[in-house]
């Protein structure tokens, strides 16, 4: 391929893990070709052989693809499944790990929560939760919390700023707190954790990637840490994060499925990859020396939608760090990570559609030298997360066309040439049940193995009880059925838009629930799928009933979307289904400390305004409040020399706030003042000698 990602890295003897591994995945790899091609024969044997032959080349061919696709899932939670029965695995990472208060004195990990407009006060509950649990550990100067920002938006820029100074007055067991806001998002995340590890990764041994809303505890981070230290040929190891504080529908079930199915399927995926592990971005740690050295991402070279900056990073990153002989593990019997999931099934989406791109940007590194297999069938498992849901539109379609054709076109019971009897249709309806039941169960039965081995740990308590565990995968499994089909269409249009060269823009998660998704947004975002719902579900009805059927789920959760995508971002029924018993998971029964801490922190009080000036409004406020003026010139501002055009430029920009309010001002004006000690310090000193409905505009007059 065009991308060129081999280094010198020597070649590093082989370890025990890796020859395991390769065995393991070969079993993989024959029982997922076996039941495939058996599958196929069967599929093309149910066809009308006097049907349109193409189209059946093409619903076996596609059958194949799919059917191979789910059975990965099938083989991963029977081997998690296994592994949890054994109660372990041999080869897992964290085995025989010294006592958690043997860290060595001689280095500090760093933990990096990378921030883009994200709720300030969120974000830095979080670090103090964190924190105060390294401080009870006994641990806390092992390790140092950095806030990096990426945040544009200069009203959050300055709310981090206020939230940052509260924190670090803090004292908490010798973990000091820093914080850096880059002015340049070049190359989104990876390029803020770029911008640490030229800055400061030389004063550290490993760092531990956050999200703006992850948590960990601090048995988890001295877990990670002293596995690190015990393993040396280690570079990566990710831990599995399950979701908390969900509140929606539609989050409590993401919530519920992650708790129940989670741990099957991370032993599973640990069970087939074991050193060739994939990195998800966050909740993970990382040997600085080799990230640094080796883990460099390339340019893809060109001008198509899949060319540029490496979108989703962490995939490449992991595939690099194995390149370099170091191995990547997923600790999957590692409790104490979370993260928080999306609340509506738009922001979902919304989320996916950056994530598709990623994805399938990484077709041009499938083939890329230097990369090991593991990592390149994981790289065709990441384009495949967004690429089958349009496979599996085109075999519906295709089954669609086969439907129609049955019924439209007249069958042929004498062909051309001799002859003695005439060649009626042929049907076989064991073969299609059997062929039906087989993908039943690839699908379903990975979610009763889940159910029986949290019987069989004796963790059903933590789930609300036997009846309303058996309650709650009913309606998960009810909803996602339904919602299946809405998120195949937006995943397919992702992928054609994709490769037609629309790009997305990178933004914040929305974890704003009030009232959740409205009707008119709703409809706004789903009004096409409702259309090609009901036309299609009609044409089918009154072509072929009988096929009709069969195609009901799909065009009624295209059909419904509207109303389910707007009743699942409701919290009253999230709130509804949880005083029924259900949906509930350890994280709501059995909270770990941590948890309760952050929950305490997020429905603490606001603080007391100054001069009723609300956190939202951050420019202001470091224009008009001495102390967080004082605050951001000693974090952020710089001081900057400026010619004839500029200086014209900074004195027009202060005579508009001055004359007309911050509201008139841009985001890019607020940020080109909020960078500029001289001229900011100029304009608060301005801002205070208004008078009347001028000063009002600044909120110093009632």
């Amino acid at each position: 391929m065009d991308v060129d990602v081999s280094q010198d890295v020597g070649s590093p003897e082989r370890p025990k893990w890796a020859r395991v591994g390769s065995f393991r995945r070969t079993v993989l790899l024959a029982l997922i070709l076996l039941p495939t091609l058996t599958a196929s024969w069967v599929m093309n044997s149910l066809l009308p052989d006097q049907g349109l032959g193409w189209l059946n080349v093409i619903m076996t061919g596609l059958f194949a693809i799919l059917f191979g696709w789910i059975s990965v899932g099938f083989w991963s939670s029977l081997a998690g499944f296994w592994v949890m029965v054994k109660r372990g695995d041999g080869l897992k990472v964290l085995k025989n790990l010294p006592p958690l208060d043997s860290l060595p004195s001689d280095f500090r990990t760093a933990i990096l929560f990378p921030v883009y407009n994200e709720d300030p006060r969120m974000v830095f509950a979080g670090v103090d939760t964190v924190r105060r649990s390294l401080q009870l550990s006994g641990e806390a100067d092992h390790f140092d919390v950095f806030v990096l920002s990426d945040s544009t938006d200069p009203d959050v820029w300055v709310a981090e700023e206020e939230a940052f100074g509260e924190a670090a007055k803090v004292e908490m067991g010798g973990s000091r707190l820093f914080y850096r806001h880059r002015l340049a998002n070049l190359k989104r995340k990876s390029g803020n954790i770029a911008d640490f590890c030229r800055r400061w990764g030389a004063d550290y041994r490993y760092m531990i990637i956050f999200d703006a809303d992850s948590l960990m505890s601090a048995d988890s981070l001295i877990r990670l840490t002293l596995a690190m230290e015990s393993r040396p040929d280690i570079g990566i190891i990710q831990s599995p994060p399950k979701a908390i504080f969900s509140q929606t529908l539609l989050a409590r079930i993401q919530q519920f499925a992650g708790h129940l199915y989670g741990p099957i399927f991370a032993a599973g995926l640990h069970y087939w990859q074991l050193g060739e592990a994939q990195y998800w971005g966050h909740n993970a740690i990382i040997r600085l020396e080799p990230f640094v050295r080796y883990c460099q991402l390339p340019r893809v070279p060109g001008r198509s939608p899949l060319s540029g900056d490496i979108l989703s990073h962490d995939f490449v990153e992991s595939a690099l760090m194995r390149r370099a002989g170091y191995g990547v593990w997923l600790a999957y019997d590692l409790e104490g990570s979370w993260e928080q999931s999306p609340s509506t099934l738009v922001d979902e989406l919304i989320r996916d559609r950056r994530w598709c791109q990623g994805n399938l940007q990484h077709s041009r590194l499938v083939f890329a030298r230097g990369f090991f297999p593991t990592h390149r069938a994981l790289f065709i498992n990441g384009i495949m997360s967004y690429g089958s849901a349009l496979l599996w539109l085109f075999f519906l379609l295709a089954s669609s066309a086969e439907a129609l054709s049955s019924i439209l076109v007249a069958p042929i019971y004498f062909p051309e040439g001799p002859s003695l009897f005439p060649d009626w249709p042929r049907y076989f309806p064991v073969w299609a049940l059997t062929l039906l039941s087989s993908t039943a169960l690839l699908l379903f039965f990975p979610k009763l193995l889940a159910a029986v081995a949290i019987i069989a740990r004796g963790r059903v308590k933590a789930f609300g009880g036997f009846f309303p565990l058996m309650g709650s995968i009913i309606l998960e499994v009810l909803v996602s059925t339904f919602l299946a089909p809405v998120r195949m269409l937006f995943h397919s249009l992702f992928v054609v838009t994709t490769f037609l060269g629309f790009r997305v823009t990178w933004s914040a998660q929305n974890r704003d629930l009030a009232g959740g998704l409205t009707w008119l947004s709703a409809t706004k975002f789903h009004w096409f799928g409702v259309v090609l719902g009901l036309v299609w579900g009609l044409s089918m009805y009154i072509i072929s009933p009988g096929f009709f059927l069969w195609l009901s789920p799909v065009v009624a959760g295209l059909a419904l979307s509207i109303p389910l995508s707007v009743l699942t971002s409701r919290v009253s029924w999230g709130n509804w289904a949880f005083k029924l018993g259900l949906l509930k998971t350890p994280a709501d029964t059995q909270p770990e400390p941590e948890i309760q801490e952050l929950a305490k922190s997020l429905q603490a009080p606001d603080p007391v305004l100054f001069l009723d000036l609300p956190p939202d409004k951050g420019f202001v406020r470091a224009v008009v409040i001495p102390q967080t003026l004082e605050l951001h010139l000693s974090i952020s501002a710089r001081k900057r020399k400026h010619g004839p055009r500029q200086k014209a430029r900074f004195l027009e920009l202060r005579r508009q706030a001055l004359e007309k309010g911050p509201d008139s001002l841009s985001a890019r004006d607020k940020k080109l003042l909020l960078s500029d000690r001289e001229e900011l310090t100029a304009l608060h000193w301005a801002v205070w000698s208004l008078e009347g409905e001028k000063a009002r505009r600044w909120g110093l007059v009632d």
